[in-house]
Formats: structure tokens, sequence, C-alpha cells
């Protein structure tokens, strides 16, 4: 069978447009890998330090007058994140003076984070706190609070002071100075001087 002219010419173009089609999709799905290849790469950047500091010595100071001195090893910041902060992974060491400047805690722990807008500093793992009095604070996490400039946590923490006695408790509140403090729900064991019993 002959085919006519205009039967040829009406083969040709649905073959034709199709290519087109597939070019066309072709191109978009390759755009669109190309898209999310730089969302990635652009989320991959984001999670990146902006700057990162060894050998770290910070003073914190309000009214002119220093509150506190941190140590730590490595600080890692971040500042393209929707919520900017510092990370402190290897450790840090923070030192709280009272307004004469005398010491009056400090507290080391082997990791900690600090959120930059809202100005706290979460301590965590193997957090270790001594006040002037001698009493020693273990808890797995302690969080900072530069607005209120008191210390809490929600994890259990322990107390052992210098009698002898020691606490376990939960929802722990303090001044920075680790001197005035509370629990919540705690248990212990209390030692009580006899001669104190028998008046």
């Amino acid at each position: 069978m002959t085919n006519s002219p205009g039967m040829k010419k009406a083969g040709i173009l649905p073959g034709l447009f199709l290519t087109v089609i597939i070019a066309a999709t072709m191109v978009v799905t390759g755009c669109e890998n190309d898209l999310k290849d730089l969302k990635k790469i652009s989320a991959n950047e984001a999670t990146k330090p902006v700057q990162r500091y060894t050998n770290v010595d910070v003073i914190w100071s309000d009214s002119a007058k220093v509150k506190a001195h941190m140590t730590s090893p490595l600080m890692l910041d971040y500042t393209k994140v929707a919520k900017p902060y510092t990370e402190m992974p290897k450790g840090v060491k923070v030192i709280f003076y009272d307004a004469n400047l005398q010491q009056t805690c400090t507290i080391t722990s082997e990791y900690a984070i600090r959120h930059v807008a809202e100005k706290v500093i979460e301590l965590r793992k193997n957090v270790v706190g001594t006040n002037v009095k001698g009493e020693t604070f273990h808890s797995d996490e302690l969080i900072w609070d530069e607005n209120t400039r008191q210390i809490h946590s929600d994890k259990p923490v322990h107390v052992q002071m210098t009698d002898g006695s020691i606490l376990d408790g939960l929802n722990f509140v303090s001044d920075e100075g680790l001197n005035h403090w509370k629990f919540g729900p705690s248990t212990g064991i209390i030692h009580v001087d006899s001669k104190e019993i028998g008046q």
C-alpha cells in the first residue's frame, strides 16, 4: 500500500512530538535533581561550624563586673542555622564569681552547648559542681540560665555535703554560686550530731 505525502507527515509529526516531550521531561528531571543536590549541599553547609576556636577563654560580665569565666579546649560556632548556637564537644570549665570577684563555685562537664538567642548553656555528661562550702553536685545535666542567673536541672542530681550527708533528687534549682539550692522529690542520708539529738 502506497502512503500519500500527507500520511507521511501525519506519521512523522507524532514521533517528533514524542521525542520533544521526552527531551523536555529529561531537562525538567535534570533541573529537579540539580535543585535537590543544591538543597542538600546547602543543608550540609548549614550544619557545618562557621568558626572553630581552640583553647577558648570567655569572660561574662554584668555592669562591668565579672560574673563567670569559661574555658574550653574547643568551641564550634554555628551561625547559619535558624537558631544559632555554639558547641563545646570536648568539655568546659566554668568559674562563677560574686559581686566582690570572689569565686563562688566551679562547674565542669564533658560537653556543653550554648543557645545564643536564649542565653542558656546546657552542661552535659559527667557534670560536677563544687561550691565554696565544699559541697559537690553530680548530674548528667545542669542548665545555666544567664537571664535568671540560676542553675537548674530536671535530671537526677546527687549532692554530697561536707559532713558526709548525701541527697539525691529531681527538679534541682540553685543560684549561680550553688549556695542556695533546693530539690523537688528527694531521698538521702543525713548525718545528725548525737549531741543535738540529746538536747
